[in-house]
């Protein structure tokens, strides 16, 4: 399936289209039964706006949440990173080899790369960050709390 084009005219959702993707945000392994009922629609025709939805990548995938803290992962730490002259390419390649970077954004302004990682110790922060510093600069902050987790941009 093809990606949308970031110029191609946004896709128009009306309230159940609305209704369903809070549904499925909130927990994405409801039956379609009940997602049916929660819209008001019949089972068939709330399967239908699904696969109308995916199919033009409003929905790109279903997929799990998980808390890192139970699987050990006690802190998670915000790493800038700016390659040196000539490196952008080489740190890109690096990042996306490191396990523990678990998102990361190719911004604007002085830094290239704004990055998340989840450690389980502090002292693992070094050895990660000691495999880009030989191609970057790097400043970290250790996150303290979440008060806005990642969420669904405005549905309109």
């Amino acid at each position: 399936m093809a990606k949308r084009l970031a110029s191609a005219a946004p896709v128009p959702l009306d309230e159940i289209d609305r209704a369903l993707i809070a549904a499925l945000a909130e927990d994405a392994r409801r039956p379609v039964s009940e997602l049916a009922r929660l819209v008001g629609l019949s089972a068939p025709s709330t399967a239908e706006r699904i696969r109308r939805l995916e199919s033009q990548d409003v929905i790109e995938r279903f997929t799990v949440q998980l808390d890192a803290r139970a699987l050990g992962f006690t802190l998670q730490a915000i790493v800038r990173v700016k390659p040196l002259p000539g490196q952008l390419h080489l740190v890109e390649d690096v990042l996306r080899r490191i396990p523990e970077f678990v998102e990361c954004d190719k911004v604007t302004g002085d830094d290239c790369f704004i990055c998340r990682l989840y450690l389980h110790s502090i002292e693992q922060l070094d050895e990660i960050l000691s495999k880009v510093t030989e191609r970057a600069e790097t400043s970290t902050a250790i996150v303290k709390s979440t008060p806005v987790a990642r969420r669904l941009p405005p549905l309109g």
